[in-house]
C-alpha cells in the first residue's frame, strides 16, 4: 500500500498476508483522486472510508488535507494494522469505528463531505448502497459518494449517479447528493 500523493507522498506499508482485503490500485486510487479534486474541495473535508480495509483510502484522504476521516471496518486485523500506520504517521484525525458497515449506516448522525464505500466485489446487497446513503442522510449537500465495484455489478436506476469510470478491473461510479430543494 502507497500513499500516492500529498503530505505522507511516497510512504509505503505492508499489510500482512493474513488481511483479507483487496486495496484499490495505485492507479485506480491515483485516477480517484484526480477526479475529486476537480470535483471537491478535499481540504478541510470530512470524509467517510466504508470498508476501509487496510485503511488506504483513508490515509490519501488524510495525506491530501481532509480535515476528519472515519473508516469504518469490522476486522480486528484490518483494524490493526489501520492503528499501526496511524502511530507510525503520527495521525489524530483518523476515527476507526469497529463496526458492519451496513449497522454504521441505519445508526450514524451527523453528515460527510465525502463517502467511498469499496464493498468486497461478492458481497450480497453491495449495488443497494447508494440508495441507503442518500435514504441515510449521510452525506452533506453539494457531497459526492463514490462506490468502488467490479464490472459484473448492476446498479438500480438512480437519478443521484453523476459519472462512471473504469480503470482495469476497477469500477467507480459517483454519485451526487440530492439538493435541499429537491428531495429524492
Amino acid at each position: 500500500m502507497r500513499i500516492v500523493s500529498g503530505k505522507y507522498k511516497g510512504r509505503i506499508f505492508r499489510p500482512s498476508g493474513k488481511i483479507p482485503a483487496r486495496p484499490t490500485t495505485d492507479f485506480a486510487k491515483e485516477n480517484l483522486f484526480n477526479i475529486l479534486e476537480n470535483q471537491c474541495e478535499l481540504q478541510g473535508a470530512e470524509a467517510l472510508d466504508l470498508f476501509a480495509g487496510t485503511g488506504n483510502i483513508s490515509f490519501e484522504f488524510i495525506s491530501r488535507g481532509c480535515a476528519r476521516v472515519t473508516a469504518v471496518e469490522k476486522g480486528s486485523r484490518q483494524i490493526q494494522f489501520i492503528h499501526r500506520v496511524m502511530k507510525t504517521l503520527e495521525i489524530d484525525n483518523l476515527k476507526v469505528i469497529k463496526k458492519d458497515v451496513f449497522r454504521f449506516i441505519d445508526a450514524h448522525p451527523g453528515t460527510f463531505d465525502i463517502i467511498f464505500a469499496d464493498p468486497p466485489y461478492q458481497m450480497e446487497g453491495r449495488e443497494q448502497l447508494p440508495e441507503l446513503i442518500v435514504e441515510s442522510q449521510l452525506l452533506s449537500p453539494g457531497g459526492v459518494f463514490i462506490l468502488e465495484h467490479d464490472k459484473h455489478l448492476t446498479l438500480p436506476d438512480t437519478t443521484n449517479l453523476s459519472d462512471q469510470r473504469k480503470y482495469g478491473t476497477v469500477h467507480f461510479s459517483f454519485f451526487s447528493a440530492p439538493s435541499k430543494n429537491h428531495p429524492s
